[in-house]
């Protein structure tokens, strides 16, 4: 069996993105979430769960007759980690062609151009 990676897949971010907004959560209530949008099996779920639980992305506890799992890691140092190595993946670690793809791409708002130039006029971070 090879070694899993530390990298979030599409599913697995997913998955996450319910715990964070809950703090904590079981399998059931993961698994009504992702239900809500879409078609997913239960086993699915928790063989994803137990997945992030091995990478380190999840702890549990055993809490009445199911596991609570909470997020090892604050969402804030996750999504850092992935927009880094998709950096590093995609524009050999520069976040400048990022940024003009996405002004050209007109992905960004008005409101979100404003916000990018006083944080670059400020040099501080949101």
């Amino acid at each position: 069996m090879r070694a899993r990676s530390a990298t979030l897949t599409g599913q697995e971010l997913e998955i996450m993105k319910v715990v964070w907004r809950l703090g904590a959560a079981t399998v059931r209530d993961v698994y009504e979430r992702l239900l809500e949008r879409r078609q997913i099996a239960y086993t699915t779920v928790m063989t994803m769960m137990k997945i992030l639980e091995q990478k380190g992305h999840l702890k549990k506890e055993a809490a009445d007759r199911a596991f609570l799992y909470r997020p090892a890691r604050p969402k804030g140092q996750v999504i850092g980690a992935l927009v880094r190595e998709f950096l590093e993946r995609v524009f050999d670690g520069s976040a400048q062609p990022l940024v003009v793809h996405l002004v050209r791409e007109r992905r960004l708002s008005e409101r979100e151009l404003r916000e990018i130039a006083r944080l670059v006029e400020s040099g501080r971070q949101p």
